[in-house]
């Protein structure tokens, strides 16, 4: 029978649970340190693209590179013989007789109980948290609710969600490694106010430019914000604080949305609820990515013509 989480020892047999490009870095790490993965489940191949050929999830065309078994269904985790299951970014919820017979931890990305839930790190950004981190912790039947085993902090500093998401894999992964090396030992239990952070929907990443240009920028920053320019969808991939001395004369934006043509080596620019912002890279509907000087000259906007109208 499996020991209890909390023993103090390290885990000699692994099952690992996972899914997305976040989870492969913990799952060769762990097989780079010598324990034993005997089965990594994974969501079932989906079908992409026009043929509509079978493509794997991440993890599962990462263990089968790393010559691990790889099942779909979570329940034959319990036929390992395993001490320990490892969920990173797995997407699934495990249902009770599982954690029952086998104990698990978690590689969570936010520093809970703050933005328990699907998307800690775009709802950090969003929220415009200074600070994040990531938490090994134990499974329990709550969501994100078990108790903590170690944590890490880590700056946002105005990270883009994927390259925070990569450096929190970073952290993480080490931290996951050191952790069940010297065993688990007793969890702490969560701390503080409980925040949840539901799953990103397009209605979350319109951009409303009457917000502050800090929000703006951070709707942005998570990846897919998206407003519309002569009633087509236009995805804005990158701005960035209009430089002292570039932006138009004060008072020639007056109107949240408000364009202003490239000048002075910058821009073009757009009006916020606290100013400009200029637009680096965006995409009109229909077409690929591009840097916003090219798309201004290809579509040349009226005067007062606006973004999000």
């Amino acid at each position: 029978m499996a020991e209890p989480a909390g023993a103090a020892r390290a885990p000699h047999r692994l099952v690992y649970l996972g899914t997305p490009e976040a989870s492969v870095p913990p799952l060769r790490a762990l097989v780079a340190a010598g324990f034993d993965v005997a089965l990594v489940v994974t969501r079932p191949d989906k079908r992409r693209g026009r043929r509509g050929d079978l493509s794997p999830s991440p993890v599962k065309a990462a263990a089968l590179d790393l010559g691990l078994a790889v099942s779909h269904d979570v329940d034959d985790v319990l036929a390992t013989g395993a001490d320990l299951g490892v969920v990173v970014a797995f997407g699934r919820l495990i249902k009770p007789h599982v954690l029952a017979a086998l104990p698990m931890v978690n590689l969570h990305f936010s520093l809970l109980p703050r933005w328990r839930g699907a998307a800690p790190v775009e709802r950090a950004i969003l929220a415009g948290d200074e600070r994040t981190g990531v938490c090994v912790m134990e499974v329990v039947d709550e969501l994100d609710a078990g108790g903590v085993y170690r944590r890490a902090e880590l700056l946002v500093d105005g990270r883009t969600a994927d390259e925070l998401r990569a450096d929190l894999v970073d952290v993480g992964t080490e931290l996951l490694v050191d952790t069940l090396r010297s065993g688990l030992g007793r969890p702490e239990p969560q701390q503080g106010t409980v925040t949840y952070a539901e799953k990103i929907t397009p209605d979350d990443l319109r951009l409303d430019l009457s917000a502050p240009a800090a929000h703006v920028a951070a709707v942005v920053r998570v990846g897919g914000a998206w407003t519309t320019f002569r009633e087509h969808r236009l995805k804005v991939w990158q701005v960035q604080s209009a430089a002292e001395g570039s932006v138009p004369a004060e008072g020639a934006l007056t109107t949240a949305g408000e364009l202003a043509g490239p000048g002075g080596g910058a821009g073009p620019w757009v009006c916020t609820g606290s100013g400009w912002l200029e637009l680096i890279e965006v995409q009109p509907e229909g077409r690929g990515r591009t840097d916003a000087r090219s798309w201004w000259n290809g579509s040349r906007p009226a005067a007062g013509e606006r973004l999000g109208s």
